[in-house]
């Protein structure tokens, strides 16, 4: 999930960060970024809350301006 790394590297944030956040291990947040897994429901639910964005944006469903 390019839209994961993008807004993890906007705030100058580690995989590591995100997944002591998410309570998952660091390989998984990797494994999502380049889309070997999928995330789950309830984990897309708190990246978006975490980045303040809608799940539309963050599934690369729309744009940045409106999430």
């Amino acid at each position: 999930m390019n839209r994961l790394k993008e807004l993890r590297n906007d705030k100058k944030l580690t995989q590591q960060d995100i997944a002591d956040y998410l309570k998952v291990g660091r390989d998984t947040i990797s494994k999502w970024e380049i889309g070997t897994n999928s995330i789950p429901e309830k984990k897309i639910v708190k990246i978006a809350d975490y980045f303040n964005v809608s799940i539309d944006y963050l599934l690369g469903r729309d744009s940045p301006d409106t999430a």
